[in-house]
């Protein structure tokens, strides 16, 4: 991400954002839809970038520079107060610190094993499947079989040729998206303004960064890596979360979730664009059934709580 460090990529599909934050849809809805896009775009070319460091920094040492450079320009921009915290705010907050490292650390090594697009492709189950189980209608498990039959022309004839470890990864970062959203949404309500994040943030660099230089060691100090860490930090998580946030001040949550079902089709172009890897007719297809489905169950869960 998957994003969202990933930035509020699919929280709202599951909490939508305050009731000051949005607008009635309007001459402003447009302008929103343009920037959840822009936001998505950003995010998965941000991903496509990531992958053309992992030869020099490899997939650890990229995730640490990624999340790391992003934790130290939070906290400059935030200055989070530590203080005045109970110790189960402090559970919630190092346990989305957890899932949003674990999530992204896992989903850079999907992506050094299988193409960008599959691999988001698989990762937005785990959001889906938290949409499905939110929606408690039976359309919701509709929508999941028409993922799964997604899913499985995604495989068919192909699963066999992809990296079996990179499609546990993906599945894996799948997992972690959709703890990362439960967990953002409580750890949201426990901390003020951005501190939530920026703590989680912070938790999440010290493990990727561990794992990072056990891996790479002095390569991450690379003047090279360091700048595509920085680009990669902006394009993943500052340019997404700026935007993002201006979205919701412009649109539905239920629409913002329809919108950022898109990111598999946008990781696919962004995959054959940067790194080359084209897609059958068959897998392009696949990719369209997993974003309908998608589609689909952040909309019945969002009626179902009448948002």
């Amino acid at each position: 991400m998957t994003s969202p460090v990933p930035s509020s990529r699919a929280t709202t599909a599951t909490t939508p954002p305050p009731a000051l934050l949005r607008r009635p849809p309007g001459r402003g809805m447009l302008g929103g839809v343009g920037l959840v896009l822009t936001g998505t775009v950003s995010v998965q070319f941000g991903s496509a970038v990531a992958a053309l460091l992992f030869p020099r920094a490899g997939a650890l040492g990229t995730v640490a520079l990624r999340i790391t450079i992003a934790a130290v320009l939070l906290l400059v921009i935030t200055r989070p107060r530590p203080r005045g915290y109970a110790r189960a705010d402090w559970a919630v907050v190092c346990g989305f610190g957890l899932a949003l490292g674990g999530m992204n650390i896992l989903f850079y090594q999907a992506i050094d094993r299988i193409p960008l697009g599959t691999a988001v492709t698989l990762e937005v189950l785990g959001p889906l499947l938290l949409s499905v189980v939110a929606s408690r209608r039976a359309a919701g498990l509709l929508w999941a079989g028409l993922a799964l039959a997604g899913v499985y022309l995604l495989g068919h004839g192909g699963f066999g040729r992809l990296n079996a470890p990179g499609v546990a990864f993906a599945l894996g970062a799948g997992v972690m998206w959709a703890a990362y959203i439960v967990l953002g949404a409580r750890a949201g309500a426990r901390f003020p303004r951005l501190d939530g994040l920026t703590i989680a943030m912070s938790v999440a660099a010290l493990v990727s960064l561990l794992l990072g230089v056990g891996a790479s060691g002095g390569a991450l100090l690379d003047p090279v890596a360091l700048g595509l860490g920085l680009a990669i930090a902006v394009m993943s998580s500052g340019v997404p979360y700026a935007l993002e946030l201006l979205a919701l001040r412009r649109l539905p949550a239920a629409t913002f979730a329809v919108l950022t079902s898109l990111a598999p089709a946008v990781a696919a172009a962004a995959g054959c664009l940067v790194l080359d890897q084209g897609l059958s007719l068959s897998q392009c297809a696949a990719i369209a059934m997993v974003v309908a489905a998608t589609a689909g169950a952040v909309r019945t869960a969002a009626r179902n709580r009448g948002i």
